[in-house]
């Protein structure tokens, strides 16, 4: 079985911190992209049984009734009979029950909802604007439409935002009653307003207690940890990023989207010219074996569980400490072998990033 990433690209505004292929809401424009993304689907898709599907962006809720019905019906080709989980990315201001109900009409059963904060002066710097009582609104609203899977995106680490806004922050979100949270520290992109204007990093010591304190009061809370960013209620984690993280196969349609089958990656092109005229691929790269396993440890290590060793073995043929040179960052504690997996230790997944960069070394 395989999984379906869908890419979106419109926006109705640009967010100050995005870095994702996006373009601005162009209604007449939408027609034309969806009919490049079904001529691109027609052409790759070889017919087998999808698991997960997970329509991002950009923004796919900015569409209206008349091009998400369009979209949906383009999405029909695919073997659906088995699908687990079904998503589709929403900014709140465009989750209204007329959308919902097509959503839930066609197949999808999980919302992924950007909040990023719910400070009034925090969304004027990320360049959002909603209101408290929009999100409880939506949230309400898509639970009445029968989408009880929903995920919201929280950011922190933001420069001005203190530990007193992100504990506001943090309980207004357990008020929301939702199985599933992202939360990710703000990194400034190159070719982002952010970037541009010189937005400085927030301090160090600050993000780090920030995380803690997310940490700390999620599982407190009925939060499982299962990923650097990641937090869910028990049977709720993202069965779509899993597939990415254990290094699963998976198509990748629209826009920059990323693809992973057999032993090829490849990435689409974020040139709207380029792809409407067919000239999906940007780049594509057959793997080697070597490629294949660094990919399965950086990939895997992201997850609290780590990598299970007897399956590396399953794959490969090869013991993961046979293969990596691990000794160093397991006597130094970046790692921990229990026998069964390998993985970060949860009071090192704040500098998870230094502990994979020292594992490529």
């Amino acid at each position: 079985m395989k999984s379906v990433y869908i890419h979106i690209p419109f926006c109705s505004s640009i967010c100050t911190y995005c870095d994702f292929c996006k373009l601005y809401y162009n209604k007449s424009l939408v027609k034309t992209y969806l009919n490049a993304l079904e001529a691109e689907i027609n052409k790759t898709y070889k017919g087998e049984a999808i698991r997960t599907i997970y329509i991002g962006g950009g923004t796919p809720s900015v569409l209206d009734m008349e091009d998400l019905t369009y979209l949906f019906k383009i999405l029909e080709i695919f073997n659906c009979r088995n699908v687990e989980e079904y998503t589709i990315e929403c900014n709140v201001e465009n989750i209204v029950k007329e959308k919902l109900e097509l959503f839930y009409g066609h197949g999808v059963n999980r919302l992924s909802i950007g909040i990023q904060t719910f400070n009034p002066k925090l969304l004027k710097v990320l360049g959002r604007n909603h209101t408290d009582e929009l999100v409880i609104n939506a949230i309400n609203n898509a639970k009445e439409a029968g989408i009880t899977n929903i995920s919201v995106d929280l950011i922190y680490g933001i420069d001005g935002q203190s530990i007193d806004d992100l504990k506001d922050d943090i309980a207004k979100l357990f008020k929301l009653d939702i199985p599933h949270v992202s939360l990710y520290s703000l990194i400034i992109e190159p070719h982002t307003r952010l970037y541009i204007n010189n937005f400085k990093d927030l301090d160090e010591d600050l993000n780090a207690s920030m995380y803690e304190y997310i940490n700390t009061s999620l599982i407190d809370n009925g939060y499982t940890h299962y990923e650097i960013s990641n937090y869910a209620k028990e049977g709720y984690e993202s069965k779509h990023n899993l597939v990415y993280w254990h290094n699963e196969e998976y198509y990748g349609f629209g826009l920059s989207a990323s693809s992973f089958i057999g032993n090829k990656r490849s990435d689409n092109t974020r040139s709207l010219n380029h792809y409407l005229e067919g000239l999906y691929k940007a780049n594509e790269e057959e793997l080697t074996e070597r490629q294949m396993m660094e990919n399965e440890m950086i990939l895997g290590l992201r997850l609290t569980s780590g990598v299970n060793k007897n399956h590396f073995y399953q794959l490969y043929g090869k013991r993961i400490e046979d293969v990596f040179s691990i000794q160093d960052l397991l006597d130094k504690k970046l790692l921990i072998d229990d026998g069964k997996n390998i993985y970060i230790p949860e009071e090192k997944l704040f500098i998870s990033n230094s502990v994979l960069i020292e594992f490529i070394d």
